[in-house]
Order: structure tokens, then sequence, then C-alpha cells
């Protein structure tokens, strides 16, 4: 009897110790804003809407612990619409299209499969004082406008190089899975600098297909590639960024479009727990006079860690567009962190 006790000891020490070496966790952001928006080429619109300053999502992440320094990890993350429930960015958005990976990382960095970030989307986000709103961000709503592909990539492998003096980077590639194309993918890669007050950095990406739903670009007569620089650097009493970039359109058998976009933006801290926040983008096509130009002002003040309530107003201007060639918007909302 006292040896089987020692061993249902042993047992379930042996389990809390696997227990232990594993995690999983839920997760999530809901973002919800009451706004007048009036955005250049449509009619105004008042409104309750859902992602003012980051697009609400849920999910699930978790790791265990392989020993010998090698961890296993894997994310699921869906988006949603708050202010009608609805699933996804918009209609016809894969259910899992914020995050949907394994991944291997260890000394040697780490490597992901599935769906994950783009290479454009971090730099794009962490290099603007507005972050991933794709209602008021200047910077992201000109990305949208000019990116290579979706912020997001589907059929992806990822390699994650270790962090080494401040420097890192990761080496992205799309699968296109399209039988008797095999070159039809995308490609890309991001590099990150951090050391002290000073960030910066650079993103390149080539896309022959579309996301969600590997919309075949070169099946259109068309694929698109893109690069930017970034910079930030934080004085404490504000904090500035500016970013440039390039983006182009290749028309097969027909004249290339080329995109020239520039952002500038400050973070200046008026309270222990509230920031200002300025921020302009502008687009300019080559050999046209097309030209796009958003602004934003707002305020972001935070109750706790994981709530915050903000305010923003953003002019946005197209001469492109052939009626509302510009308009202001003005959003309150609430972001709740779980």
């Amino acid at each position: 009897m006292k040896k089987s006790l020692i061993a249902f000891g042993a047992a379930l020490a042996c389990m809390g110790a696997a227990q232990a070496q594993s995690n999983v966790q839920l997760s999530g952001l809901v973002d919800m804003y009451a706004g007048s928006m009036k955005t250049a080429g449509n009619e105004r619109t008042s409104q309750v809407g859902s992602g003012g300053m980051t697009t609400s999502w849920w999910g699930m992440n978790g790791t265990e612990d392989l020993g010998n320094g090698l961890k296993v990890g894997f994310a699921l993350g869906a988006f949603f619409r708050g202010d009608t429930g609805t699933p996804g960015r918009f209609n016809g958005d894969t259910f899992f299209a914020r995050d949907a990976n394994v991944s291997l990382s260890g000394g040697f960095g780490s490597v992901k499969l599935g769906r994950s970030m783009a290479p454009n989307f971090l730099p794009t986000i962490l290099f603007n004082p507005f972050g991933d709103s794709f209602t008021v961000s200047p910077l992201v709503l000109h990305a949208v406008g000019n990116n290579a592909a979706d912020t997001g990539w589907s059929n992806q492998i990822t390699y994650s190089t270790p962090t080494f003096a401040g420097l890192r980077a990761n080496l992205q590639y799309q699968f296109g899975e399209q039988a008797g194309s095999n070159g039809i993918n995308n490609v890309g890669a991001n590099l990150f600098y951090n050391q002290g007050p000073l960030a910066l950095t650079a993103v390149y990406e080539q896309a022959d297909i579309g996301n969600p739903g590997l919309t075949n670009y070169n099946a259109l007569g068309y694929s698109k590639s893109k690069w930017m620089l970034g910079g930030t650097y934080d004085f404490s009493v504000v904090k500035l960024y500016a970013t440039y970039g390039q983006s182009e359109q290749d028309n097969f058998g027909a004249a290339d479009v080329q995109k020239k976009t520039y952002s500038l933006g400050l973070d200046v801290p008026v309270t222990k727990a509230g920031t200002f926040k300025a921020a302009v983008a502008q687009t300019k096509t080559d050999n046209t006079d097309l030209k796009w130009t958003t602004a934003t002002l707002g305020y972001d003040h935070f109750l706790s860690k994981r709530t915050d309530v903000y305010s923003a107003v953003m002019y946005d201007k197209d001469n492109s567009k052939v009626q509302n060639k510009s308009g202001t918007s003005l959003a309150v909302g609430i972001r709740h962190r779980f």
C-alpha cells in the first residue's frame, strides 16, 4: 500500500511538472466609438462603430516548453465588429483572419507556419502615434490604400531572428498555392532596431496574390511591390515619428502606377495617464497631380492598465475623387483589453 501511494504521488508530481511547462491564454480587445465620419469620396455618416483605435478581436494562444531551449507555440485570433456582433473585419473575411499558426522557437530564433502578420503590418503600426487604428490613423489608412497585399498573409512561412544589439528581422514567404503556377507567391522582410530612445524600421514586400481568398493578382494582369523606412525618437517630453515609402503596381501591358507616401507624427504626454497625438500622411502619384492628404489630432487617456478612452478629429482630402474631395471626421470611443 505504501509503495502504491508513493507511485501515485510521483505520478501527480509528473503531471504537475508537465502542466507547468505549458500554458494557454484567452485574450482579446473590444473597441467601440461614436462619431460623425466623412472621408474623401464619401458622404457623411453618423454611427456607432467598432475599432476606432484598434480592430476588435479575440483569440487563444499558448506555448509548451519542450526542454533544451525549445518551445512550441500556437495562436488563433479572430476579428469582429462589436457594433453589430458580426465576425470579421468585413463581409467575407476569413474567421481566424488575425492569427492561425503554430511555431517552433529556440536560440536560432523562431519558425512560424500559417496565417500571421504581413511584413508591412508591424512597421506601419509601430511607427505612427495612432498605432493600429484603421479609422483615424493617417499612415494606416494610406498604407491600406497602397499595400502590396492584406495586413495578414495566409499559407505563410515566417522566420524571425533572435535579437542582437537591438536588431531583429523577419523573413516571410506566402505560397500562392495556384496549380501549375509555382512562381506566383508573396515574399517580404522587415527589420527593426531598438536601442534607448531610438527605433528604426525597414520593410519590403512583393505580392502576386491578394489576401484573404488568395485573389490572383497576376491573373488580373498586375502585381504589387512596396518598401518603407521609418524612425521614432523619444525625448520623454515628446515622441517623434517619421516614415517614407514607395509602392508600385506593375500593370503588364500598361503603364506602371508608382506612389510615394510620407508621414510625420508626435506623442506628447500631458498627464500621467494621457497623451496628445498628432499625425499627417500624404501620398502622391508619380507623373500626375494626384495627391491624397490625411491629418489627425487626438487625445488618449488611460483609466486603468487595460482601459482607455479617446477622441480624435481627422481631415481627409483626395483630389482624385470626382465628388466630396475632402471631409472631416470626429470620433469618441473606449477601448478595453481582456
